[in-house]
């Protein structure tokens, strides 16, 4: 391990000098990091260094300004095109928030780590015995160990636990003035355990009644006998001796006699040290000290391994519970109903009408229409306005797998059923049991799972992949599909009896040209979406730019519409309205085919009446007047045809 010297260069703490205690320096403008720093451009928890066993290491944590290191010519910036950890090197420059005399600078200066002065003891962990050599000291040692684990086993946190096990150490050694505890640091060794840092988190000192208590101010730790326990993985006695003759500046600086440092360790970790300073009088500790020590070290690692583990358990399900809450609050949202479904145009009104109708029946439903019309949409509205909304709704495309992972995927497998399946998995009808699953793109699926299926729907059954048994399942079907059903069934590519078992109650979702009186609506909707998921205000739509989008035809339907206004959230300048030439060229087109028409200004609807006016003309006069063949062209029938003709007054 290397030894650590920090020097402030600029700003409001230049010149200050750290050389630190623990393993682990915290860096930022909070008053609880190790290097704190005021400067506005440095984030409160800015970045962290990290003395591992073989280098230092420097990670930003996320910081709003950023972290670079000045190496001479190079200049290296952490989470551009690096990691944010990087490696230090003696003689690096920490620039923290900024670059040059913009940011704080920071020295860094490594050098080897000095040894404790006058080791008298080195014992490995497994020579730590379980009793001491005096049968009078074991006895002391189990009346203190007995009352440590009574007060282990009522702590309510780590922090109770860690004083305990202190409080104790004060009491098997008398001689001790104080007792510290260093602990590996959690968030490093989550990441690289062989390069977490070590800090310390607890010291006690002995009081006025000889019992264990905080000390009034800060306490320095001698980092070199932690250091020697954790590299040598053993306990550590380091000897009574005259100051002048000490050569460990750490030993020196806290002013310690002599000390005793014992690993705490869970199998082949070491999860920190257990150190017992005499700072007081010459008395030296003795090897009795030491095994006391052991055997306390032995029975309390354990209690310390579980109470961390307990606190991130805690914070952990603390974390769960908040999600859990956000998603119980969404979920209940859509169970009252409030599926959103944006349309007052009447063939939205209808569909709605028509949702109402089919919501608490056990029929399956066939959602008709083209690419993003919002079938899914429309599927979870049938799910969570029925009586099944308290049950999962599930969702899958039947074009996103192959047909091997499909059935898997719908129906489960059982252990070893197939090469890969390793354990057992339920299907999504199992799954949604209950519940409603609704199949996207059901016209993909391959004709040997569309049996499978037809056979759910007959009979209520699946059997998983691999498995003799059936099982009974209450699940509702809402398919969907983009393709014409009946062309399928008649190209062989869809089973006859499957299509008629899933057109029981047939729901047609109107693409977005056949319900333009909802483009700006939607367009509100997506405004509104996208500007507070981008934090940039937009005053809204010109005029102009909403003539356009109600003019064009958008073939990508409402997901077209959604992308094009996140385009332009995007595009636009902060609080300016959105015009008409910031729109996509393809949207654009529209504006030459309305002066064209000679389309007068006029309300929305007025307009899109005259442009649907001239193009009906157009389409008539290129086919002599013939309102068969126009009507093909159009891409209406010859009664729908007629119907526009008497409600634009076409003679």
């Amino acid at each position: 391990m290397a030894s650590v010297r920090l020097e402030v260069l600029n700003g409001g703490s230049k010149g200050r000098v750290l050389e630190p205690e623990g393993d682990v320096v915290r860096i930022g403008r909070a008053a609880s990091n190790e290097l704190e720093l005021t400067e506005a451009h440095v984030s409160a928890e800015h970045a962290r260094l990290v003395v591992g066993a073989e280098r230092v290491t420097l990670e930003d944590l996320r910081s709003t300004n950023g972290t670079a290191i000045v190496r001479g010519s190079q200049r290296i910036l952490l989470g551009d095109s690096t990691s944010l950890r990087t490696v230090l090197e003696t003689g690096d420059v920490v620039e923290l928030g900024g670059s040059a005399d913009e940011s704080t600078q920071v020295r860094v200066q490594l050098g080897a780590e000095r040894e404790p002065a006058h080791v008298v003891t080195i014992r490995p962990i497994a020579e730590l015995p379980g009793v001491t050599g005096s049968a009078e000291r074991n006895t002391g040692v189990l009346a203190s160990l007995f009352r440590v684990e009574k007060a282990i086993g009522g702590a309510p946190d780590l922090d109770a636990v860690l004083i305990a096990v202190a409080d104790a150490a004060l009491e098997l050694v008398p001689t001790a003035t104080h007792a510290t505890l260093v602990l590996r640091d959690d968030i490093a060794a989550e990441t690289d355990r062989d390069e977490a840092g070590y800090v310390p988190v607890l010291t006690r000192v002995r009081g006025a009644a000889g019992r264990g208590e905080a000390p009034a101010g800060p306490v320095a730790v001698t980092r070199s006998v932690f250091r020697k326990v954790v590299r040598e993985r053993a306990a550590v006695l380091a000897a009574d001796a005259p100051s002048e003759s000490f050569s460990s500046e750490s030993l020196l600086g806290a002013s310690i006699r002599s000390t005793i440092g014992v690993p705490l360790w869970k199998g082949d970790e070491i999860l920190g040290v257990l150190q017992v300073d005499n700072r007081a009088t010459p008395g030296m500790f003795d090897s009795a000290d030491l095994e006391a020590l052991g055997v306390l070290a032995a029975s309390s690692s354990l209690a310390i391994a579980n109470a961390r583990l307990v606190r991130r358990l805690l914070a952990a399900e603390e974390q769960l519970q908040k999600e859990n809450t956000f998603l119980k609050g969404r979920e209940r949202a859509k169970q009252s109903g409030a599926t959103e479904i944006i349309g007052q145009s009447r063939a939205m009104r209808d569909l709605l009408t028509q949702l109402d109708k089919v919501v608490d029946t056990r029929v399956t439903v066939l959602i008709e229409g083209e690419t993003g019309t919002g079938k899914e949409l429309i599927a979870s509205a049938v799910h969570y306005r029925s009586r099944r909304r308290g049950k999962l709704f599930v969702a899958q495309n039947c074009a996103a797998m192959p047909e091997n992972l499909l059935e898997s995927e719908l129906f489960g497998h059982k252990r070893g059923s197939f090469t890969g399946a390793t354990e057992e998995k339920r299907g999504l009808f199992d799954v949604a049991d209950g519940g409603t699953l609704f199949l996207d793109e059901v016209t993909e699926m391959p004709l040997s799972l569309q049996a499978k299926l037809l056979r759910v729907l007959q009979e209520g059954e699946i059997r998983p992949v691999g498995a003799t048994h059936t099982k009974v399942v209450d699940v509702r079907i809402v398919a969907a599909c983009n393709r014409n059903l009946e062309k399928e069934v008649e190209a062989g590519r869809f089973r006859q009896d499957l299509y008629y078992r899933l057109k029981v109650f047939p729901i047609r979702v109107p693409p977005l040209r056949e319900r333009r009186d909802d483009v700006p609506l939607l367009s509100g909707h997506f405004l509104q979406k996208y500007t507070r998921e981008v934090g940039r205000p937009v005053a809204g739509f010109a005029q102009g730019a909403m003539e356009l989008l109600m003019s064009y035809e958008w073939p990508g339907n409402v997901r077209e519409l959604e992308n094009e206004v996140q385009r332009l959230v995007i595009q636009v300048d902060a609080g300016a309205f959105i015009t008409p030439d910031l729109l996509s060229p393809r949207v654009r087109q529209m504006e030459a085919t309305i002066a064209q028409a000679g389309a007068v200004k006029g309300t929305l609807k007025e307009m899109v009446e005259q442009v649907e006016k001239y193009f009906i003309l157009e389409t008539l006069r290129e086919h002599g007047n013939n309102k068969t063949s126009a009507a093909k062209t159009l891409g209406i029938t010859r009664e729908g045809l007629h119907k526009k003709l008497k409600q634009l007054g076409i003679g």
